[in-house]
């Protein structure tokens, strides 16, 4: 059976608010694809209630891809602390933060949640774009590290 990555990790020693590079894949091509955990909240002692997660799933599946080149896709964690970004070739972990800052930036000025809908989402009732403001809030004071195991927050990039 194949080790999952993200069940190796010490989930009681990380430091969230983070971003993380979880994996890095190569294909015989050369093609690059890197795995983001987006942690949002302390694992194992807070979670986003479902609502607001998935508000903040479509808010960052736009708003990241704004941000970022390659983005693949946006996901989020079954423990409801985070997300999972996949996207193609390389890129370092404070662009991440800061991709993820300016993202929640916006979330917090967010007026309309796209793509909700009977056509265009599966659960579409089950948003709260109260709690995602809110829950975009708490990471952004407290500042996103772009090391998982020390707070550390990057400067801006330009």
């Amino acid at each position: 059976m194949a080790k999952v990555e993200s069940f190796q990790l010490d989930h009681r020693i990380v430091k969230a608010p983070y971003v993380r590079l979880a994996g890095t894949e190569n294909d015989a091509k050369g093609s690059l694809v890197q795995k983001y955990d987006l942690r949002l909240l302390q694992p194992n002692v807070s979670a986003v209630p479902t609502g607001a997660l998935h508000t903040l799933e479509h808010l960052l599946a736009t708003y990241m891809r704004d941000e970022l080149t390659g983005v693949i896709d946006i996901s989020p964690m079954g423990c409801r602390t985070g997300f999972y970004l996949i996207l193609w070739n390389e890129h370092k972990p404070s662009e991440i933060a800061a991709a993820l800052k300016n993202s929640l930036e916006k979330v917090l000025t967010t007026t309309e949640v796209p793509a909700v809908s009977p056509v265009s989402c599966g659960n579409y009732k089950d948003h709260s774009l109260f709690g995602a403001k809110e829950y975009a809030k708490i990471v952004l004071d407290a500042g996103i590290s772009d090391d998982p195991f020390q707070r550390h927050i990057p400067e801006k990039i330009d």
